[in-house]
Parts: C-alpha cells; structure tokens; sequence
C-alpha cells in the first residue's frame, strides 16, 4: 500500500507563486508514475502534470504549460509541482497521485491518491 500526504497549498495573488508537495510512503514504487490533478468547485477533476519516477519524463495540460513544473525526489519519495504565474482560475484542490503500472493524463490510470490541498488564487 502506498500513502499519499500533499502540502503546500494556501491563499496567494495573482502571479504569485507556490510549489505543492507530495510526500509516499509505504510500498517502494520505484517503477510507478505519478500526476498531479485539481478539481475545482462544481467541476470534474482533470489532470495537471504527471511525470514518470524512472527517467523523469513529464507531461503537462495545455492550461498550466510554461507556468507548473512537475519534479520529484526520488531519495525523499517526494514530488513537487512548482506554480508559477498563479490565476485566478488555478483555484481548486489539488490531488496527488501514483499509479503502479502506468502514468498518464487519466485518473484511471491511477491506483493511490491523497486527500488534497487547497489552492486558492485571488485577482
């Protein structure tokens, strides 16, 4: 079993900047990938980065690229997403979460999440 405990959310401005973590812990997942995702009020939860532990590879929505960067630590079992360029309609909760076999754009592909942090962006 794997756990997943994000931080890194809060209150901030527009263009102001914040970096998201998320902490594994539980079963080496050494082969998984793992995304971040946000869901704002009302709405579905859709993806925002996800990036493969081995090798690094990443990949973005097409609403956060040039502004999020998705890395991880792989000594610290830790992934992070540095937000850049905040607005207004960044404002959701954002999920972390790690797939045992595959990484992509879809919350299917997904088998741990964590309970969310709260990103709230004023204009």
């Amino acid at each position: 079993q794997v756990q997943l405990v994000e931080s890194g959310g809060g209150l901030v401005q527009a263009g102001d900047s914040l970096r998201l973590s998320c902490a594994a812990s539980g079963r080496t997942f050494s082969s998984y990938g793992m995304g971040w995702f946000r869901q704002a009020p009302g709405k579905e939860r859709e993806f925002v980065a996800a990036i493969r532990w081995s090798g690094g590879s990443t990949f973005y929505a097409d609403s956060v690229k040039g502004r999020f960067t998705i890395s991880r630590d792989i000594a610290k079992n830790t992934m992070y997403l540095q937000m850049n360029s905040l607005k207004p309609e960044d404002t959701a909760v954002y999920y972390c979460a790690a797939g045992r076999t595959s990484w992509g754009t879809l919350k299917s592909m997904y088998d741990y999440w964590g309970q969310g942090t709260q990103v709230t962006v004023s204009s």
